[in-house]
Formats: structure tokens, sequence, C-alpha cells
């Protein structure tokens, strides 16, 4: 007898609806899967095997075939153990009814007890069944706030094969899980880094709130004990709340990566990703048999930090230019192409020299000017010209530390700023898919940041005297418009293109 039941392949962060065909004949005995299953599926009957026999239920024994179609899509994972099991259960009429298997997704791995175990991408694999007008689909329990999120289809949560048979058959009532609002999710808590923590670096402070306003690239140099790798992670407590696009949109990748877990079903929070310098470009890029997303994947939407940048080697700096650029990566393997976004705010610190001193007021620098020259080469050109900011972090004087020291700003102050800067942006890009002032395009960009015949003469002056590129000048004025958005101004003016240029004048 044949019976069809419907799964979801996830590659990369897009989905393919794969028919689960299963055929039963009484040949010799034999249990077939074919059409591009990996070796987790191959395996997968004989975890049926077992889960059936617990469920009070047992395998044909007959020649059982399992086609997964479309026979180019290459399954991967333990996903598809369920899908395949209610197909056998079909085709051997222990499930006799299939008004529930109609428009349904089902997405378990089968345990050997018949308990269902938690998967990854489910959270893409619900909303790619949405997308194509499926009515439900069928989880593990431990994947029920991950799902939950979806609006718009019925998530179902079973414990057990032998619960799922019941409900199949109407001997058993079904519960849906209730949908989860974003807000809920979120909690206060004491963050362990502040911007009042850190002394003085007034101008510092001040780049690293517009880079969080308009989402720009930034590099700060300066001597050991400055204060870069604080400020750095005291940007993370200033960025702009997640909007629920976005919140989604990042969870996908953090899904298929198996990194949500039952008490952080989705992401809520921009935090920051450290690489260290002894890192790969395959560990930052991605690589591996299935090509899962790494660090500049997991960093879409959130800020990835290069504390000591000019450590990291050449090749691995060089990588980044092309993510840089277009906002995703592609990784190639020999059966598939994986495309994932990869639009991340790249924050870095560097010292001035090898040996840390040479912007230092008090101490003797000891690098010689070819050492200096060969380890600032690292950050080439290319590489430069897609930073938005670039800023000097000098030594706190002394005079700042103390009781009597001024009040500094703290983050929820800063952060107020920031937020209202990117109300002005999320109307303004209201309609399309541009979400910070650093995504614009060129034709974005003329309609957008028009300036007065005053601010375009400086701009140009400044770019022929600086020898800047084009891509350096189209970033200056994505960067004014930024500023001006900080001061609520519709208008790009004069003093904006001016501060704009001085996170780029000595570094050009």
């Amino acid at each position: 007898m044949f019976s069809l039941v419907k799964s979801i392949a996830i590659n990369g962060l897009s989905g393919t609806i794969i028919d689960v065909e299963v055929d039963i004949n009484f040949w010799m005995t034999c249990f077939t899967i074919v059409w591009l299953p990996d070796q987790w599926i191959q395996e997968s009957k004989e975890r049926i095997r077992s889960a059936l026999k617990s469920s009070y239920a047992k395998l044909p024994t007959t020649r059982i075939t399992v086609n997964l179609a479309p026979a180019d899509i290459r399954k991967v994972g333990p996903s598809f153990d369920l899908p395949i099991a209610i197909g056998i259960l079909l085709s051997d009429e222990v499930i006799l009814d299939n008004k529930l298997i109609d428009w349904s997704i089902f997405l378990w791995e089968l345990a050997l007890d018949w308990k269902l175990r938690k998967v990854s991408g489910v959270l893409p694999a619900t909303i790619w069944a949405r997308e194509n007008w499926f009515k439900r689909i069928f989880i593990p329990k431990e994947n029920i706030k991950e799902a939950s999120i979806v609006d718009w289809i019925d998530v179902i949560w079973i414990e057990s094969l032998h619960d799922l048979i019941d409900i199949l058959n109407s001997r058993k009532e079904y519960e849906i899980a209730p949908k989860i609002d974003l807000k809920s999710l979120k909690q206060d808590k004491l963050e362990k880094y502040d911007f009042s923590h850190v002394i003085g670096q007034e101008f510092a402070k001040r780049a690293l709130m517009i880079s969080a306003s308009g989402w720009h690239n930034i590099i700060m140099n300066g001597p050991p004990w400055s204060g870069k790798t604080m400020l750095a992670k005291a940007l993370k407590t200033i960025l702009p709340d997640l909007t629920l696009d976005e919140s989604i949109e990042i969870s996908k990748i953090y899904s298929i990566s198996g990194l949500l877990t039952t008490e952080n079903p989705i992401i809520i929070e921009r935090p920051f990703r450290t690489v260290h310098h002894t890192a790969s470009s395959i560990s930052i890029i991605g690589g591996g048999r299935n090509a899962k997303p790494w660090e500049i994947s997991l960093a879409h939407k959130w800020v990835l930090f290069f504390d000591e940048v000019l450590e990291f080697n050449k090749t691995v700096l060089e990588v980044l230019r092309q993510p840089l650029e277009d906002g995703n990566i592609t990784v190639n393997r020999v059966n598939s192409t994986f495309t994932y976004p990869a639009k991340f705010m790249f924050v870095g610190a560097m010292n001035p020299c090898p040996c840390g001193f040479l912007t230092d007021p008090k101490k003797q620098c000891i690098c010689s000017a070819r050492d200096i020259e060969k380890y600032r080469s690292r950050l080439s050109g290319p590489l430069i010209d897609r930073i938005d900011i670039f800023i000097e972090v000098p030594k706190v004087e002394t005079e700042k530390f103390g009781k009597d020291a001024p009040k500094w700003e703290s983050s929820k102050e800063i952060k107020e700023k920031v937020e209202k800067a990117r109300e002005m942006q999320l109307k303004r890009f209201n309609w399309t898919k541009i979400t910070f002032n650093s995504e614009m395009w060129t034709k974005d960009i003329d309609k957008y940041c028009r300036l007065s015949d005053e601010s375009e003469n400086i701009l140009k002056q400044a770019v022929a005297s600086l020898d800047l590129s084009a891509r350096s000048y189209y970033k200056i004025l994505k960067l004014s418009r930024t500023i001006a958005d900080l001061e609520w101004s519709n208008d790009i003016k004069t003093t904006h293109i001016l501060e704009a240029l001085g996170y780029r004048k000595k570094w050009s």
C-alpha cells in the first residue's frame, strides 16, 4: 500500500517541501530509503524499528521502500524519522485516518524508546510551512517556544510516537501551543559594562553612538590600557532594540545552528560576537561538511568584534571584504551551495604599532618605521574603504580619576538618543528592506542624502585633497545622514559633513 507524508528539508536558510512516499509490498523483507539521504537518514531505519516496537506497533516484515522527493535536494539530519514512521504506519493500516496528515508538516527525531527528541531548524521550517499554506506543524515539546513565535499556523507538540498514533486515529485530543509575544520574553537585567563606567573618552563615546545609530563599521586605535575593549563591550548596551522581523531573521540562523535552547527559544537582544586573533578564515566565514553558519552569520544584525585587529592574519581580514560590502556570504560545497545573511557591524580595536606605544605621550615606542609600516599594512586599502569610522582613543589623564571626577553619561541616556535616530530611519525606509543608514545603496543615497551647494563643495574638495575613493565618498554621506538623524534634522548640514570627514581624515 502507498502513503504520502510531508516534511521539510532546510538547506541554508531556505526550505523545500519533501514528499515522504512509502510503499509496502509483500515481497522479500527489505527496508530501503532512496534519493539523496545522508548517513543520519540511513541510520533512521534502526531508530524507527525500535521506536515502533516500543509503541506497541512493529515494522512490517515485508519490502518497504521510502522515497524522499524531490530527488535533487540533499536531505540532511534526523528530522525525517517521524514522517517515515508515519508513512509506514499509514501503509500498514495502523493509522486509519489521514485527515490530520493532510496539510501538516512533521519534524522529529525518534528515540529508541518511542519518545521524541529536539531537532534543529524548527523555526525556519515553521516559517516555510506557513508560507506554503500548511495548516499545522507537529514538533517535539522541546521546540514548542521556538515555533510558537510564528503566526498563522497551528503548532502541535507531541511527547511520544504512541501519543501521535492515538491523535491521528482520533483516540486522543491534541493541544495547539499558544502564540508567544516577543515582548513577554524580554527581561530587564543588569549589564556588566556601562558607558558611565568608562572614564573620559567623550570623543570615542560620541563615535560609538553614531556607529550604533546607523550601524556603521568602526575601528578604534590607541595604546594599551586606553579603554578600547571596554568601550567595545559597552557598545552592546546602547544598540537599538530588535524589531520582530529582525528577531525572527536572526533566530532562524541560530535555529539551524542548533544554538536555540528551551530557555532562550528566540533571540531578543543584540550582544556581540568576539573573535580571537588566532581564528582561521574558515571558522569565521563558515565551513564543514554541512556548511552551517559561522561567526559572520551568527553576528548578523549584531556586532562582530575583532580585538587587536592587526594581530589577525591578513588573509583572515581580507575574507571580510565581500560580506562587508554585500551583507551575505556564499559557501560552496560539492553537492550544494549555501547563502547566509551577514549584515554585521564590524568593530575593531588596535594598537598603533607592534609595541603599542607609538601614540603614548609618556612611553617610548621601540618599533622601527619598517616594523610599523608592515604592522599597519595588514589593513589593506579595500578593507579600510569599507570602514566608516576611524577614531583615536588616547590614554586617559589621571586628573579624571577619583571621587571628584565628573559624572559621565550612562548607557541608558545614550541609548535613548540612538533609539530616536533609529525611529527616523525606520520611518524613512518604511516599505523597503533597509533598516539602517549604512545599508543604503547609491540610488538611496541620491534620494535621502541631498546636500546644499556649500556642503557638496566642501565634501568634493575634501575627497579630492584626501584622495578618497568613490566608496569612501558615499560612506561619508551615509555617516552624515546618521549624524543629522541624531539631531532630528531632515537636512544634512555643513557641520554634519565636517564631523563625518573628521572620522576619516587621519586614516586617509
